[in-house]
């Protein structure tokens, strides 16, 4: 659009004399004051802001069309944001057209990001140690997860009854996670239970089933087996954890999708803080519908997951990225897992966290 010039002003007064029927005299009509320079100059300029934020606005809105293929897991924390930023059409002001791929776990997940079938894709806890060795990188963080669960069956009522049982898990993923550290707090390791690995479908099967003893997995997974196991009991979740451990939730894309397409990164990333600005300030109800048809699964229950975390806003993110809050955050995510043996030694942050996306996304 071409920017519109500063409109030259003529300064002119005008007095016009009406006559006065009836009495043989005449006075002056109103004189309207004439337009100073100042007020002249001052119209010329808002007509060239306005002009001006008109042509951003179309910039903004011309941006070239892209389709992004985007992972989740069939749960709250995986769509809040996501679903939100689609429907309330956030997605579509960055010109993106969404296709959601439905995924069972993290590590699944980054191996459809290398396999090219996959853009973008959202993780849990768990799979944060394949960024940490350099299988992706994280373009913003999604919130703060209190979503997973150690949870005893009617004979396990404490951590220290986990010895010697049968303990259901799923490899590689905030199961493991939250598994090892209840066991540690417990004085136990692995060698001290029969640990049974298998995916977060079968672990709700084997649970209700009676087939093992205990299972750790995260929610809905957790919530129905609460639910529909009598007499079970959850014996830990994140926040039993909270003064040494960070659960986190992020959303990533391997090194080389980011090495040549930031700018689709980044008008994802602006369109998804928007969304969590929504989503976590209370909608929860309207939040819920979304996931719940984008799962196919009961309204009621995607609900009872609201409170799985804490749900930050992009504004949050942001400014986080900027003070180091959010840097802190990985880096003490990092040390859990190398103190845990998952991660061999330690990388720099910056190596795979795209802090800049989350400062510029804020803007």
């Amino acid at each position: 659009m071409r920017k519109r010039g500063i409109l030259s002003v003529a300064l002119a007064s005008l007095l016009a004399v009406s006559s006065l029927a009836g009495c043989g005299s005449s006075k002056p009509a109103e004189t309207k004051a004439p337009e100073t320079t100042a007020t002249a100059e001052t119209k010329a300029e808002e007509t060239t802001a306005e002009a001006k934020a008109e042509e951003s606005k179309t910039e903004e809105t011309a941006q070239d069309p892209i389709t992004l293929n985007i992972a989740y897991m069939p749960n709250y924390g995986s769509l809040w944001s996501v679903t939100t930023a689609i429907e309330k059409g956030y997605m579509e002001e960055q010109g993106i057209t969404v296709n959601m791929i439905e995924f069972a776990d993290g590590p699944t997940i980054i191996a459809s990001l290398e396999s090219g079938s996959v853009d973008i894709g959202y993780i849990g806890q768990g799979a944060h140690k394949l960024c940490i060795n350099g299988q992706a990188k994280i373009i913003a963080l999604s919130h703060i997860s209190n979503g997973d669960a150690v949870i005893g069956g009617p004979e396990v009522k404490t951590l220290e009854d986990l010895k010697g049982k049968k303990v259901a898990y799923s490899s590689g993923t905030s199961s493991e996670d939250i598994l090892t550290n209840a066991l540690t707090k417990a004085g136990l390791s692995m060698s001290d239970i029969t640990a049974v690995d298998m995916d977060a479908s079968g672990i709700v099967t084997a649970m209700v089933s009676g087939g093992v003893d205990a299972c750790a997995t995260w929610s809905p997974n957790s919530l129905k087996i609460l639910e529909e196991v009598k007499d079970s009991t959850k014996l830990a979740d994140n926040m039993t954890f909270s003064d040494t451990t960070v659960s986190l939730g992020s959303w990533i894309v391997t090194p080389k999708y980011a090495e040549t397409n930031q700018d689709k990164i980044l008008r994802f990333t602006k369109a998804l803080f928007k969304g969590m600005d929504y989503a976590a300030d209370g909608n929860y109800e309207e939040v819920a519908k979304y996931v719940a048809n984008q799962t196919k699964t009961d309204e009621n229950s995607v609900y009872e997951q609201r409170g799985d975390a804490d749900w930050l806003t992009g504004a949050e993110v942001a400014k986080g990225a900027e003070d180091g809050t959010v840097e802190q955050y990985y880096k003490t995510q990092q040390e859990n897992f190398i103190a845990g043996g998952q991660v061999e030694k330690e990388v720099p942050i910056s190596d795979y966290v795209m802090l800049d996306n989350m400062v510029e996304a804020g803007k």
